[in-house]
């Protein structure tokens, strides 16, 4: 009953919100006939996104678009090659290889990457009127359902301050048993853009509770179901029985961030023929920056059926009846800087910074609070021998120094060099250099963009890497700093719809789980290639748009990767009446197969195994995406070649991708 409430509410939502923009148009279409053009304000939105670590802003996109709505709601649809749990908002992690986020400071994170607010995808708004941006997916049955509820509001005070809100619900049971989730994010954001003073800040939260299945028991309920029932050629998937009952996963997180900026300059002022000042303009010259950033962590595994962990694990450390596993860590960072800004003299090019970077990190682990003087219980694994150098509380404290150097105006040349070095602490001897620079130039009429990036980092691996205690995993490590170096470059050509990626990296002291799900290193030197092209076609109401990536590592059993991974989106696009926009299509995602990752539910971690390829299967979407005015709208059946051929459908062994299912969602633009 409250979904139908819910599905009722945003339909009239949005076509209250369409009627009314159609009403609008038609009344300004009689008064453009004697007055002048009726003014839309919500032309005059944009967005923008933060560039570490001194606040500069880029320009980013506002998501309203017809094309590829319906891709909200498909957990493989993250990349054309991605590895998943198979639920909607669980665990997974990205195939290509260029495309992954490094490891961070609190790695059972990186598992729901995909799903969690980042730098790179917080925007901020700056709109003329209030607007709200409301989505509702949903599909499958009273046992499997999903629903996804995403909002998105900004407003502005002023011309030069705007607060905004955003929300990001997903409840789904999931296609198969105990594989449920129920996940949380909302945040808050303000900014203030003065001419001396600005401000950018945000706030969110979130808290993700996964149910764990630790994967079906036997992959030939899906691949050869008569052999495994008896003659019996259909599976219901909820019948599928699974690793575990009675485990999940809850993470928890709050980031803070507060970016403050003040600027040092002059009144440049414009005067009439009497020497009266007709208007004044700030001119920034110098800027003193103040960055504020919080984060915390929490995670917790828990797992209560003692026979299904002594089954699963091949260690039990701490106690044989019940696993509770709770990890928690936080981080404070303030860096403070001075800026040269760019464009306040026909002379100053380019921006130039200089900051300082202290962080204080907190972790808080699991302690052993067995006697192991005396004989262990029945169950009970020993310790690892360097298992007492594990501390259940640490404290770092750490300093960077750093540069940036920045150019974002101007039609030719932008640039964006940033670098630091690690002074104190754990850090010291750490270095994180990166930049692009990009040109464009006209041909065939049109603006071609070229764009050359590389990164250099030696970096010391994260705490967690190298200690760690829970209830059946222990590691001590003493692992060397780890040396990437990535060059690479794209051109982009949108008069024939052409993008080529090419790059390639070279790393040292590579840190990956291994077959017993435990992190270790390698120490050689292991190169990827990474090549990927996008081409699309179109001819009068036909596109066919696809993008292909080819990759590969110089030494696969550290670092495994399907070679060959392929988006392709086949699709008519077309108005009906002048006023419904239609997307009708299909779409299939396809990588080749290659000693697939592996996941492990107790640490959220991806490890390496060499007994199952997975791949070689195409997952194909049958889609209608529509618009009318402000208003988007899709019906999909997904995973709709299922049984055309090989049932091999897994992008993770153990773990099964979703079967077909009919897909549904809604998104409205509300002008307030």
């Amino acid at each position: 009953m409250k979904k139908i409430t819910l599905i009722t509410i945003i339909i009239f939502s949005c076509l209250y919100s369409s009627a009314s923009n159609i009403t609008s148009q038609s009344k300004n279409k009689k008064e453009n006939s004697s007055t002048s053009k009726t003014e839309d304000l919500s032309s005059k939105s944009y967005a923008w996104t933060v560039i570490e670590p001194l606040g500069l802003r880029s320009k980013a996109s506002i998501d309203t678009l017809l094309y590829n709505y319906y891709l909200h709601s498909i957990p493989s649809a993250i990349s054309s090659a991605y590895a998943t749990t198979g639920n909607l908002g669980g665990e997974g992690k990205n195939l290509i290889y260029f495309e992954r986020e490094q490891v961070s400071d609190f790695f059972f994170r990186d598992a729901l990457e995909a799903w969690l607010p980042k730098m790179t995808t917080l925007k901020f708004y700056n709109t003329r009127v209030p607007i709200t941006y409301l989505s509702y997916n949903s599909g499958g049955d009273k046992e499997t359902a999903q629903d996804r509820l995403e909002g998105v509001f900004s407003g502005n005070v002023n011309k030069r301050t705007q607060i905004g809100a955003m929300l990001d619900f997903i409840y789904s049971k999931g296609s198969y048993n105990y594989q449920a989730t129920k996940d949380l994010i909302w945040g808050a954001s303000g900014s203030y853009m003065g001419d001396r003073y600005e401000l950018q800040t945000y706030l969110y939260h979130y808290n993700m509770l996964n149910k764990e299945s630790g994967g079906i028991t036997d992959d030939r309920y899906i691949t050869d179901p008569a052999e495994v029932q008896g003659g019996t050629t259909t599976v219901d998937p909820k019948t599928i029985p699974t690793n575990f009952t009675a485990a999940h996963t809850r993470l928890k997180g709050t980031n803070l961030f507060v970016n403050n900026r003040y600027k040092i300059g002059f009144w440049d002022e414009e005067k009439d023929d009497e020497d009266s000042v007709i208007s004044r303009t700030y001119i920034p010259v110098t800027s003193l920056v103040w960055t504020l950033n919080f984060r915390e962590n929490k995670h917790m595994f828990k797992s209560t059926n003692p026979d299904e962990n002594a089954k699963f694990f091949d260690n039990t450390y701490l106690d044989v009846n019940e696993t509770l596993d709770k990890t928690s860590y936080w981080a404070l960072s303030n860096t403070f800087g001075i800026s040269l800004l760019e464009g306040f003299h026909k002379y100053a090019k380019a921006g130039l910074s200089a900051f300082l970077t202290h962080q204080i990190r907190k972790y808080d682990l699991m302690s052993d609070t067995l006697n192991r003087q005396t004989s262990l219980p029945v169950g009970i694994s020993p310790l690892p021998d360097n298992y007492q150098n594990i501390s259940s509380n640490k404290t770092e404290n750490l300093l960077w120094i750093g540069g940036q150097l920045t150019k974002q105006r101007g039609p030719l040349i932008q640039y964006n060099i940033t670098g630091k070095i690690g002074i104190v602490g754990s850090v010291v001897g750490d270095i994180d250099l990166s930049g692009d620079i990009s040109t464009r130039f006209k041909l065939l009429g049109d603006s071609v963009t070229i764009v050359a990036n590389g990164k250099f980092l030696n970096e010391e691996a994260p705490y967690l890497m190298k200690n760690y205690i829970s209830n059946h995993f222990v590691w001590n490590n003493n692992f060397d700093k780890i040396r990437k170096t990535r060059i690479g470059g794209i051109l982009d050509i949108p008069h024939t719809r052409s993008n080529f990626n090419i790059g390639v990296e070279n790393v040292q002291n590579y840190i990956y789980f291994n077959e017993q799900c435990l992190p270790t290193q390698s120490n050689e030197n292991i190169q990827i290639l990474n090549a990927s092209y996008s081409q699309n076609f179109r001819l009068g109401i036909l596109n066919w748009d696809n993008k292909f990536t080819y990759q590969t590592s110089s030494n696969s059993q550290v670092i495994p990767l399907p070679k060959l991974a392929i988006y392709s989106n086949l699709y008519l696009l077309f108005k009906v009446a002048n006023v419904l926009d239609v997307q009708l299509g299909l779409d299939c995602d396809y990588f080749t197969k290659y000693k697939g990752l592996a996941y492990q539910p107790a640490t959220m971690s991806f490890y390496n195994q060499s007994e199952i390829e997975i791949g070689d299967y195409p997952f194909m979407n049958l889609y209608a995406n529509m618009k009318l005015s402000k208003a988007r709208f899709y019906l999909m059946m997904s995973h709709i070649n299922q049984g055309w051929g090989d049932s091999n459908y897994f992008s993770l062994p153990h773990y099964p991708l979703n079967p077909r299912r009919f897909l549904f969602g809604v998104s409205v633009e509300l002008a307030n």
